[in-house]
């Protein structure tokens, strides 16, 4: 039987009459009951985000996403960190159907507009120290695992406006935390549903995996369509000690309206492996900043993406495979689909540290346009200062190929079943490096129910 909980007052009133805004008062009102060292790494996470310009198109890595333009920062509102409960009989008919949808699980997790609702885990996983919980709760129950690892080595507020933003005004999040030698046989999912308008949400994942543990972790995020734009702003920091094996996947499917900010970092330390699943199928605009440190010898990371875009999408994908220790192993492949007159934006680079020899990393990106208006533009890098590596990227961006559609078509098929199975093919590579349970029939239906229309 699973421990299972239901969050009713994760932030203890702590928000009532407190102003909406995107400011410093906001950020003290969070920290007025917080301990010391909370209170003091957001008001330091706010004044980097005071002291650091806006990105503009002017720098290379926002160079085809004008945010001046596609997020309005001072028409949002604040979500309240209130109180809420996750109950089936009210629950949207949408997030139940993406939930019992999913596969076996190790532990379930609920976020409502920003808030945990809900968590269950197995006990025998609870005898042997695995923690899952609401952030918010943490600062309390296990203050130590913050107080070491949120927002300090892996995901600074330094790293950028945006990052430091998400580390002043998160209201909650998850932290997951698996003991020395714990193995979990089945993922730790989660489920994080939106249904404000007009909203700026901060949440925040901490996944702690010990020396020689084991764990996968599936996060899923989504929405209806949102009449007026809501940020939903996610800072991610996943931690694989020595000899770890973490697989970390996120499905974003917010509807249109949203504007989704996704900061992950990961730090990968000797012989573990650490491999990265993000699919970008929802939202207006959706812009990824994922930064893979290797800081440990023969540490590996495989860093795996999609998107399928139509109408007006815009997806922006920002990578780092940062190699800093010797002999580590990185590959990275994205690939993109767009219809309509979506738009894909793919910057990706290698970096490899001074005496990190024997480094081997790859990146590749591929596009697929379905239509004559979508665009997909491909910017690859490689920054070496090591000299004895094995480092290559590539690009490409072309449309469906004739011949194989030709063939299909005179074996019977018809047109638009024809291309349905070259989409699929083509993005099914990617799903195919990690074929975690539940994850590649959910997203193989999303998208073939976008390629129906």
């Amino acid at each position: 039987m699973a421990d299972s909980r239901t969050i009713n007052d994760p932030v203890g009133g702590l928000m009532e009459g407190v102003t909406d805004a995107l400011s410093g008062e906001a950020v003290e009102a969070l920290a007025a009951d917080e301990p010391q060292w909370l209170a003091e790494r957001r008001r330091h996470a706010w004044s980097v985000y005071e002291r650091t310009p806006m990105p503009t198109t002017r720098l290379e890595e926002w160079r085809y996403t004008d945010i001046s333009r596609k997020l309005k920062l001072d028409s949002l509102v604040r979500a309240d960190a209130k109180a809420v409960t996750f109950d089936r009989e009210t629950a949207p008919a949408r997030l139940l159907e993406s939930m019992d949808a999913d596969h076996e699980a190790s532990g379930h997790l609920v976020e409502l507009d920003g808030t945990v609702a809900h968590v269950d885990l197995r006990e025998d996983l609870a005898a042997k120290g695995v923690l899952l919980l609401s952030l918010r709760e943490a600062v309390t129950t296990h203050p130590e695992l913050l107080e070491r690892h949120l927002a300090t080595d892996a995901l600074p507020p330094e790293q950028g406006k945006f990052q430091a933003l998400n580390a002043a005004l998160w209201t909650d999040g998850i932290l997951l935390y698996v003991p020395r030698g714990v193995r979990l046989d089945h993922p730790v999912r989660v489920t994080r549903w939106v249904s404000e308008a007009g909203k700026a949400f901060f949440s925040r994942t901490l996944i702690v995996a010990d020396e020689g543990s084991q764990v996968s972790y599936v996060d899923e995020i989504l929405s209806d369509d949102l009449e007026a734009q809501s940020l939903v702003s996610s800072g991610v920091e996943v931690l694989a000690k020595p000899n770890a094996q973490v697989q970390y996947v996120s499905l974003q499917r917010l509807g249109r309206g949203a504007f989704h900010l996704a900061q992950q970092r990961t730090l990968a330390e000797k012989d573990s492996t650490l491999d990265t699943l993000n699919v970008n199928v929802g939202a207006s605009v959706a812009r990824l900043d994922l930064n893979a440190q290797l800081i440990g010898t023969g540490a590996n990371s495989d860093m795996l993406g999609l998107c399928f875009g139509e109408g007006d999408q815009h997806f922006d994908h920002n990578t780092s495979q940062d190699h800093v220790a010797s002999h580590a192993k990185s590959d990275l492949l994205y690939k993109g689909a767009l219809d309509g007159k979506a738009r894909s934006v793919f910057r990706g680079i290698i970096k490899v540290h001074k005496g990190a020899q024997q480094t081997d990393a790859y990146q590749t990106n591929r596009n697929l346009l379905l239509s004559d208006t979508a665009r997909a533009d491909s910017l690859p890098n490689l920054e070496i200062e090591a000299d004895d590596v094995r480092c290559s990227h590539g690009a490409t961006v072309g449309q469906l190929d004739q011949e194989m559609l030709f063939y299909l078509m005179s074996r019977g098929l018809p047109r638009h079943l024809a291309e349905r199975l070259v989409v699929l093919g083509f993005l099914g590579e990617v799903l195919s490096r990690l074929p975690l349970g539940g994850v590649v029939e959910k997203v193989t239906r999303i998208i073939e129910e976008k390629l129906h229309g």
